[in-house]
């Protein structure tokens, strides 16, 4: 959850004025050089921060999936893209900045079923955020049983991009399409609602995968802007459950926050393809904004 202004209400740019665009800028700004057994280093791109030009905590989770799962694969000697995330959980110590930063991974067990990796991302010379990915093989197959929002597989013919919207939108919101339900974005109306959005994203130049599902489940402006409560709301702790790969085309969300109090919400994510398939849970924990 990162600060958003009003008049820009989303997500994720793969060019900024005056910077070289890049066919798919997600993909690319995951890139990672190994350093030595276990270390890795990337760079925190401009393209995906928001407001106070901090980089996105849902981009920062996807990072540190690719960095606990390139370290969960040198460690075993598997294939490059082989394991997949089942559940990644991550503290955000520090807010990041942009430039130069260091993944370190620890392979704490290698299991038939599931696989756990403890990661943590070095910046300045702090730990900035610290994670644990549990890895494993995504399930297939019909489901069970399932109970999901009822969002459209795509947004309205006319819909806007929210990069569209307003020349006041942040880096991030040119690097992936996103798109607002007005119906639950009460502030863009300069209304006020409930603390509930829905919408759709989808990624630039490439398709959605598991690690864009990451990203997804905290795309959305905070749900306290429906509230008039405007500001930067920094994520505290954010755990994401994937539960299938997503199909291409369009992901469909739904965020909710169930309680607001003494300087604390949540927000919990509902994330689901093009297919109707449920790709993501995502749930957060983040600080207020005075307003």
């Amino acid at each position: 959850m990162e600060t958003r202004s009003p008049a820009a209400p989303v997500s994720t740019p793969g060019s900024t004025p005056g910077s070289t665009q890049v066919a798919a800028p997600f993909s690319a700004a995951l890139a990672l050089t190994p350093a030595e057994p276990g270390v890795y280093r990337a760079e925190l791109q401009r393209a995906w921060t928001v407001g106070g030009g901090k980089v996105h905590g849902g981009f920062m989770l996807a990072l540190l999936a690719k960095g606990a799962l390139t370290g969960l694969e040198a460690h075993t000697g598997a294939p490059a893209g082989s394991a997949e995330p089942l559940s990644v959980s991550a503290d955000f110590l520090r807010a990041p900045d942009t430039g130069p930063a260091t993944l370190a991974t620890e392979v704490v067990k290698v299991g038939r079923t599931a696989s756990v990796v403890r990661v943590t991302l070095h910046q300045h010379g702090h730990v900035v955020l610290s994670g644990s990915v549990t890895a494993g093989t995504l399930p297939e197959g019909p489901v069970d049983w399932s109970d999901l929002p009822g969002v459209p597989a795509e947004p309205p013919a006319d819909a806007r991009l929210t990069s569209d919207t307003s020349d006041r939108v942040t880096p991030m919101a040119r690097s992936c399409d996103v798109v607002l339900d007005e119906e639950t974005a009460s502030f863009v109306r300069g209304e006020r609602g409930e603390p509930l959005m829905r919408g759709w994203v989808r990624p630039r130049g490439e398709q959605p995968d598991v690690l864009f599902a990451l990203l997804a489940g905290d795309v959305l402006p905070p749900l306290l802007f429906n509230l008039g409560r405007l500001g930067w709301a920094p994520t505290v702790q954010l755990t994401a459950l994937l539960r299938g790969r997503p199909v291409p085309g369009w992901l469909r969300l739904e965020a909710v926050s169930r309680v607001i109090r003494g300087g604390w919400f949540d927000e919990d994510y509902t994330v689901v393809d093009a297919a109707g398939q449920l790709v993501c849970q995502a749930r957060q924990l983040a600080l207020a904004p005075l307003g």
